[in-house]
């Protein structure tokens, strides 16, 4: 039954925007993504949603907080702060992260904590300018940590539409889950914000496809 529920909980987690990773958000301003994806396991629909903002507090300081709900089945609540460690020019930059919230498995609430560390960079290519953001993370709540490892590959362009690609992992008591969504984001022009589209496949749910609308706004 353990196994089982473990599996459910890390199925739920890759739930938010494409991950700011190593940056760091300038100073005095931010960015909020919203994001649903829908799904039919069985004979009726299910969603996630998420809402992740961050803000730069300072040069050297992001902060930020992380919303995530399944359902009503599961989901958590994060506070962060992001902290740059170093900067190596075209060769890319890391930073770190410390969180701190709270979980659900149905009406059951707990602690969590959570360690990251992040690596990004720029990517020059024969269809445009991209990006690279590798996140590894341990995430506390009980019993064992969950190791993950999420990737994300896309392009930043003057086109209105780019593709980007989203490699999700996770890793706690012998069990893996992954998520694999690939996407498009479309610029809504005149700073509205950006559209996120993509289609999600989950090991957790091997015969099934969810769809993944989400809205990015910098502010």
């Amino acid at each position: 039954m353990w196994r089982i529920l473990m599996v459910l909980v890390l199925a739920c987690q890759a739930m938010g925007p494409a991950s700011a990773g190593a940056w760091m958000r300038e100073h005095g301003t931010g960015f909020t993504a919203a994001t649903a994806t829908l799904r039919q396991p069985r004979d009726r629909f299910e969603y996630e949603s998420a809402v992740y903002t961050e803000w730069g507090l300072s040069p050297r300081v992001t902060l930020g907080f992380d919303v995530n709900e399944n359902a009503g089945l599961a989901g958590h609540v994060l506070v962060f702060a992001r902290y740059p460690l170093w900067d190596l020019g075209r060769h890319g930059r890391f930073a770190t992260e410390i969180g701190i919230g709270a979980w659900h498995w149905q009406s059951d609430w707990a602690p969590m904590h959570k360690f990251t560390l992040s690596y990004g960079r720029g990517l020059t290519t024969g269809w445009g300018n991209g990006w690279l953001a590798v996140d590894g993370a341990l995430e506390y709540r009980s019993g064992e940590p969950i190791r993950k490892l999420d990737m994300t590959v896309g392009l930043s362009t003057p086109r209105r539409i780019d593709p980007m690609l989203s490699l999700e992992t996770s890793y706690a008591r012998g069990q893996m889950a992954w998520t694999l969504t690939p996407g498009l984001t479309i610029d809504r022009k005149k700073d509205r914000g950006t559209w996120v589209i993509g289609l999600e496949r989950k090991s957790a749910l091997p015969d099934q496809f969810g769809f993944k609308l989400g809205l990015w706004k910098t502010f």
